[in-house]
């Protein structure tokens, strides 16, 4: 984490070299100079820090930062510790951004009390921002996770799926199994959901219920909900709130100076229909003749996933596995290049390879 001090007295300078010893953090001090502005500072450190730590009043701090708050995902987490150091207070982004684990750091180092006043952790109750953030996944709804972080306050029933079934209950969830998210399904339909949700299959009757708008109409006994998924709104309602699992892998091939745009629209609608949610895709494959194909650069960069190149040898290995192509071997020396770049980065297949309009796809996630 990147983090920030501000210090106005020499007081707050003593005790931000305490933390330094433990913590790195850069120093910005009014002692430095008559030109030292601290809104023109604050604005800075707000843009380039993901962390910003006062050392004056709370008020102080409060109208530094106030003119530059964007939204609770974006803003750096900001802590507040009077000039004797007897209080570190979490002000600012204290779950996603990290703001209250950092003030029990920092009360640590210079004994002093931490002050969170976050009501999930006050009684001890896991916050959706703090399980999406622990655990890696995506929110898709900030206000359905401050509505269902209010209803954990409030003492009612949430419920809680994990799709894959790796994580955990949290504290004050009331855990459901996957195949009772369906209740007004039919059993072969349900088992079919079941399986294509577990990702051991690719999606077919699955897709075509989301498509379909089938989903929205299930029993989830009127309950808020937490559902991990990696596939794209199971329900529309306004209590489920879907953190996306961010374990997709594509494998990608194409022709050369393919259309960025037209590569973006045809994973995205094939995503779509299939009911995957694109956040979920984590990892964009290619083989390493094709590292600088300006499309598939700008699919990674739009997906937010990361870009690994398989080497030609790496899949010349396995590509018997796969049905290949004589003119791709006689044009990049393999025979085949989606499915196997998605074996190779740990994928399991979704889908076999799509061959869509001058370029080839595949869907897979990732097999731990």
């Amino acid at each position: 984490m990147k983090i920030a001090a501000i210090c106005i007295n020499s007081q707050g300078e003593e005790l931000y070299k305490k933390i330094n010893k433990e913590l790195k953090v850069d120093l910005y001090k009014k002692q430095e100079g008559e030109g030292f502005k601290l809104r023109e500072v604050t604005e800075k450190l707000m843009e380039r820090y993901e962390a910003i730590i006062f050392f004056s009043s709370t008020g102080i701090a409060v109208r530094a930062i106030a003119p530059y708050l964007k939204a609770k995902d974006k803003d750096p987490a900001v802590l507040v510790i009077d000039i004797l150091g007897n209080y570190v207070i979490s002000l600012l982004s204290g779950h996603l951004g990290g703001a209250n684990s950092l003030t029990l750091k920092v009360a640590d180092i210079i004994k002093a009390a931490p002050v969170i006043t976050t009501a999930t952790d006050n009684l001890g109750l896991c916050a959706p921002d703090i399980l999406a953030k622990d655990n890696g996944l995506i929110i898709k709804d900030l206000k359905k996770a401050k509505d269902i972080a209010a209803s954990l306050v409030a003492g009612e029933k949430v419920f809680f799926i994990d799709e894959e079934d790796k994580l955990e209950t949290p504290t004050g969830y009331v855990r459901r199994a996957f195949k009772e998210y369906f209740k007004d399904i039919s059993d072969d339909l349900r088992n079919d959901i079941d399986s294509s949700g577990l990702n051991k299959k690719p999606v077919s009757k699955v897709s075509d219920c989301v498509s379909d708008g089938l989903l929205e109409n299930c029993n989830t006994n009127k309950a808020n909900t937490v559902l991990v998924t990696n596939k794209s709104n199971y329900l529309k309602d306004n209590k489920t709130l879907c953190l996306i699992r961010k374990n997709l892998i594509l494998g990608i091939g194409c022709r050369k100076s393919y259309s960025p745009d037209k590569m973006k629209d045809i994973v995205t609608s094939k995503l779509e229909e299939l009911g995957y949610d694109k956040k979920a895709v984590k990892t964009v494959a290619t083989v390493e003749i094709k590292k600088d194909e300006e499309a598939i650069k700008s699919l990674s960069q739009y997906l937010e996933a990361e870009l690994k190149i398989a080497a030609i040898e790496d899949i010349r290995k396995i590509q018997y596995r796969y049905k290949g192509s004589d003119f791709v071997e006689k044009t990049i020396g393999v025979r085949a290049v989606c499915e196997p770049s998605v074996e190779l980065f740990g994928g399991r297949l979704l889908t076999e390879k799509l061959s869509i309009d001058g370029m080839t796809l595949c869907i897979g996630v990732e097999d731990i």
